[in-house]
């Protein structure tokens, strides 16, 4: 019997269905910066620096941006989703897993698809999903409750559904797809649950797995000894965060997460490869081409499950293709990523664990005693925000979390199927007096990452790693950052406000109130010659534009 809501949907989609058209081929993926009007993959473009090439809003008449429409999501969970639009059409994702397609100039909903995630579903830090993938005319959704799903762009019909894990024991995914050539690539998240973490390529019409890359070694393959015992079973190593693509080195690179349980590493002795690195895999085969790991056997949850900002640019006087990594560990590394080769690596936050990096960018690690405050907390020096790149001035910027650290109790803990795998105690750097909290699926995601410090947006070289400039917050930030070529970088805070600054200098532009905590990336996109910007807080979508 067709309920109210899908004769809803039907409506809709009799309206759409020949009018929507979205035919994005893989060419177009790779040459998304000749249609800077467009946003066609999770972070603008296969390079990941989350730069637009538009430039109608400029420091100059940046007071002058106003809402131009609004879309208010059902649902209360964090919305981390960052937009595609292509030719005027802009699809997002309300958590956790409602695709919406949209008029990209109005707001005007042209269909929902709805999707409803199986009771077994327990990601760690809420049902979040940071966004979509296309190509042709197919948008790609990965589910919280580890599914990848097919949905036709024109009228929001699946196409077809696979089940990549088993939710039930403990596998989610909540990063945006990324499409490369003929295949979407996943990966999973669960490091809090005792998963065994891998990336897969599926292909693009059929659903059939193309190749598998698990960021734990198994018997017998290169790494596996790095790992105790059978403590690689269920050692972790998500991966939850999109990655990027070299197309001439036809490298993809990917950030790897916690090693499990999070906070004993007695439990796991070794490097415990490949987890809290960056792996750079064949596109074709998920072979491993290298990696490079920041914090062996990671005993703080630091990850390493930042995005991968691909840079080409002179180093020390001959041009050279660059990887840019802001860490949760607190120390901003250039990679050469050709070959992984370390290059440079600097704290951009306060540091304690490690009293710097040797030659080969392996750290120096000073683990604080029983009790005594590291530097930086659990969430790190960062986190999964969006940095950006901007080729114009040159600089770095992300968003940070100063003068918080925590205190960390390993606790022997025994795996259970499906359940947290955590391993540990955290308490925050506020006091004596502040609570120490276990980590457990019952606790709220910020009973345990409140703790003394504030946020604030920063600009690196990233020659020196020093800062060119930094805005100090009051609350510590959750968004990513967005930079323009018209030189205005666009982020907010956990309060609420959603700024635009000048990019060469730090000066505030513009400020406005959403009344909820901004939680994704920005975003930019064009329409009828129009420049728009798009933020996310709390649960609603907001557009900017400039006043007529």
């Amino acid at each position: 019997m067709m309920t109210r809501s899908s004769l809803c949907f039907s409506f809709l989609v009799s309206l759409t269905a020949s009018t929507l058209s979205a035919h994005v081929t893989s060419e177009r993926l790779l040459r998304a910066n000749d249609e800077p009007h467009n946003w066609l993959t999770y972070s603008g473009t296969y390079m990941s620096n989350r730069h637009s090439l538009l430039n109608q809003v400029t420091p100059s008449n940046a007071k002058n941006l106003e809402l131009k429409w609004a879309f208010q999501a059902r649902s209360l969970e964090a919305f981390e989703a960052s937009p595609l639009v292509v030719d005027g059409v802009m699809y997002t994702v309300q958590a956790p897993n409602d695709v919406v397609a949209l008029d990209a100039k109005t707001g005007l909903v042209y269909w929902v698809y709805q999707y409803k995630p199986s009771v077994s579903s327990r990601p760690c830090c809420g049902s979040v999903n940071r966004g979509l993938a296309i190509l042709g005319d197919t948008l790609f959704m990965a589910t919280v409750d580890a599914h990848l799903i097919a949905i036709d762009a024109k009228d929001g019909r699946p196409v077809w559904s696979i089940e990549v894990a088993k939710a039930a024991s403990g596998y989610a995914m909540t990063l945006a797809p990324l499409v490369i050539k003929d295949k979407v690539l996943v990966g999973v998240a669960g490091g809090e649950l005792g998963i065994r973490g891998f990336l897969a390529a599926f292909d693009a019409r059929t659903g059939k797995e193309v190749w598998k890359f698990y960021t734990i070694p198994g018997p017998g393959e290169p790494g596996h000894e790095t790992w105790a015992s059978d403590s690689w079973e269920h050692g972790g190593a998500p991966i939850w965060l999109t990655g990027s693509y070299d197309p001439t080195l036809n490298l993809t690179y990917w950030g790897v997460g916690n090693p499990g349980p999070d906070f004993n590493p007695a439990q796991r002795e070794g490097r415990n490869l490949y987890s809290s690195s960056a792996v750079a895999l064949d596109a074709d085969t998920g072979k491993l081409k290298w990696f490079f790991q920041f914090t062996p056997n990671d005993p703080y949850d630091f990850d390493a499950v930042q995005i991968p900002v691909l840079v080409d640019t002179n180093w020390n006087g001959s041009p050279r293709k660059l990887l840019f990594w802001a860490n949760r560990n607190g120390f901003f590394y250039v990679l050469d990523r050709e070959t992984g080769r370390f290059l440079s690596g600097h704290p951009f936050v306060k540091v304690n664990w490690a009293s710097g990096l040797d030659a080969n960018g392996v750290p120096l690690q000073t683990m604080q005693p029983p009790g005594a405050v590291t530097y930086p907390g659990v969430q790190g020096g960062t986190n999964w925000y969006s940095p950006s790149y901007s080729p114009r001035t040159g600089l770095f910027y992300l968003s940070v979390w100063e003068d918080y650290g925590g205190v960390y109790t390993p606790i022997k803990v025994e795996y259970k199927e499906g359940q947290f795998f955590g391993g540990g105690r955290i308490s925050s750097s506020a006091g004596p007096t502040a609570p120490t909290v276990p980590f457990s699926r019952r606790t709220p995601i910020n009973s345990w990452t409140e703790a003394a410090g504030h946020g604030a947006v920063v600009a690196l070289d990233p020659r020196t790693g020093q800062r060119k400039w930094a805005f100090s917050m009051t609350d510590v930030s959750t968004a990513g950052v967005l930079t323009t070529a018209g030189d205005v970088l666009f982020t907010g805070t956990r309060e609420g406000y959603f700024h635009a600054f000048d990019a060469r200098n730090g000066n505030v532009l513009w400020k406005v109130s959403l009344g909820g905590a901004i939680a994704m990336s920005p975003m930019s996109y064009m329409v009828d010659g129009k420049q728009y910007v798009a933020v996310a807080a709390g649960s609603g979508l907001f557009v900017f534009g400039l006043k007529e």
